[in-house]
């Protein structure tokens, strides 16, 4: 790499900062997660357990060796559980002049668990936590108690086999009888988004966006010097550099005009081959970043121009739009109960008989990348998805739209598979994008026109 294209990319790097959306401080963003979580609290949790007809939901775990589920229950300067964490939820109910009583949410540990749950154990009085468990299950009274146990949902699956014989063994055999799993309720509280997190959402995906598409340019890439492996690598250091996470490695492939059938399957089992990019390539980058405990997932793509080339090739431009069009057929059949197998198959069947050949595999997006909820197909299970597939769809849930499309080009005498992903929201009515989708190709170099276009 020769010191010119340095100081070129180093000054463009600046530009391009001075455009990144704002990234909080670390003491702000506690704030907000804290913030978002007592609400959380408040709205979501008496709805779920309500709905799921479990009054008293128990999440356990052990330093270290957290639940899914209480990772997104703990105040933000925890890290982790404190020696062994145990999380009570009581519905109240409503009182006899129709009065919300809310949930009574406590805790079982040597401390208050941030703002939300309170201390309700002193072990000097009871040394024994699961005896002081048990008393609160005695003087609650519920009718069921939900405990994170499930064959479907690995999120849903946190409570250890040590932790629940502990816990059963602890308790009368009347309460015992009545442990549930909390299965359904997990998946309520996982994939339901607040209007609070939705306010910030946008920004998230935003910040993912502009590393995206700064990675995809010259500010990353020099054509026949940068390697696909190169940039998977700069991505790391850009998001790292901007004290964010991501959750997956990122990957980046490309298809070009040779003799090589595109395998998208490589982009999901093994790593793509480390490549030189070159002019005339066209670029697949998928990656995803964690800010304020939400999660993002995009792939784009971006055209490497030739000399004297000022805009992509129509015919790729067309690819993108075919892939564009699923996206349209694909969200317009999001329905309130509707399953994500139903949502598949009307989807397909209406794509193949626009001319379009589809591959849908979309998966819900929150608090996890590959988040708890409908699964509405996968690379492999085209027909369907058992049990995570029949899952209805529910309003306020959030979703990676992922899926590609292929489009045979004349000119390069094979299929392009255009592969999108987008995070969306479902809003009970409609799916909106987060924060919009590509609708163009991005271009490397960038172009006047693409800088100073609204």
């Amino acid at each position: 790499m020769n010191k010119v294209f340095i100081i070129i990319s180093w000054l463009v790097i600046q530009s391009s900062q001075a455009e990144m959306p704002q990234i909080l401080p670390l003491k702000t963003q506690a704030a907000v997660i804290d913030r978002l979580l007592e609400e959380r609290v408040q709205s979501v949790l008496p709805h779920a357990m309500r709905n799921n007809n479990i009054d008293m939901w128990i999440v356990m775990a052990r330093e270290y060796n957290e639940d899914p589920v209480i990772r997104t229950m703990l105040p933000a300067i925890w890290h982790a559980a404190r020696r062994r964490t145990v999380l009570v939820m009581f519905d109240q109910g409503i009182d006899d002049e129709g009065n919300d009583l809310g949930v009574e949410t406590l805790a079982v540990a040597r401390y208050d668990v941030g703002t939300v749950f309170k201390k309700a154990w002193d072990k000097e009085q009871q040394p024994d936590q699961w005896a002081r468990l048990a008393e609160i299950i005695e003087d609650k009274q519920p009718d069921k108690i939900g405990v994170n146990f499930s064959d479907h949902y690995a999120q849903a699956d946190g409570v250890t086999f040590s932790e629940y014989q502990q816990f059963k063994n602890a308790l009368k055999v009347k309460w015992q009888s009545k442990i549930v799993s909390a299965e359904s309720l997990a998946v309520a509280w996982l994939e339901t988004r607040t209007p609070g997190e939705m306010a910030i959402y946008p920004q998230i995906v935003n910040i993912a966006h502009t590393i995206l598409a700064e990675g995809l340019s010259e500010v990353a890439v020099q054509p026949g010097v940068t390697s696909t492996e190169d940039l998977v690598w700069w991505y790391r250091e850009r998001i790292k550099s901007l004290k964010l996470d991501t959750w997956f490695h990122p990957s980046v492939s490309i298809q070009r005009a040779d003799k090589e059938q595109f395998d998208h399957l490589r982009t999901f089992d093994k790593r793509p081959v480390e490549n030189i990019i070159q002019a005339g390539d066209l670029i697949h980058v998928d990656f995803g970043i964690t800010y304020l405990r939400l999660n993002t997932d995009t792939q784009q793509h971006a055209y490497v121009l030739r000399p004297g080339e000022k805009t992509a090739p129509a015919y790729l431009s067309q690819a993108l739009t075919n892939a564009n069009r699923l996206q349209d057929i694909f969200t317009a059949n999001f329905k309130v109960g509707r399953t994500g197998n139903e949502v598949l198959a009307m989807s397909r069947k209406q794509a193949i008989e626009a001319g379009i050949t589809p591959v849908i595999y979309t998966h819900p997006i929150g608090y996890y990348g590959h988040a708890a909820g409908s699964t509405l197909g996968m690379w492999d299970s085209q027909e369907g998805v058992p049990f995570k597939g029949d899952y209805p769809l529910h309003a306020n849930t959030a979703y990676a739209i992922e899926l590609n499309a292929s489009t045979y080009i004349e000119a390069w005498d094979k299929e392009v598979r255009i592969m999108l992903e987008e995070d969306a929201f479902f809003d009970g009515e409609s799916v909106r994008y987060i924060n919009g989708r590509q609708k163009q190709l991005l271009l490397i170099p960038r172009q006047k026109s693409d800088i100073l276009a609204d």
